[in-house]
């Protein structure tokens, strides 16, 4: 059974708020998240790599192959 006190709490509130997020401004204390693109797989390709994590490596192994890539060294940084 619910308390007197929590029935006179919940009339205070309403079904429903309704919020002007035009108003809303960037916290400014958050950690600026990377950049992250979305890319669609083909879904031959999307059942042999399950996760973005074997899609970024994949993607790093071939960037550590080709010659005088701008991110060689740092594609090779990251698959160690």
């Amino acid at each position: 059974m619910k308390s007197v006190e929590s029935i006179e709490q919940n009339q205070d509130m309403l079904s429903e708020y309704h919020f002007d997020y035009s108003k809303a401004k960037p916290n400014r204390f958050a950690k600026q998240a990377e950049t992250r693109i979305t890319i669609t797989l083909d879904p031959d390709v999307a059942q042999i790599f399950t996760t973005s994590e074997a899609v970024n490596k994949a993607l790093r192994a071939i960037l550590v192959a080709l010659p005088d890539s701008q991110l060689h060294e740092k594609a090779r940084s990251r698959l160690e």
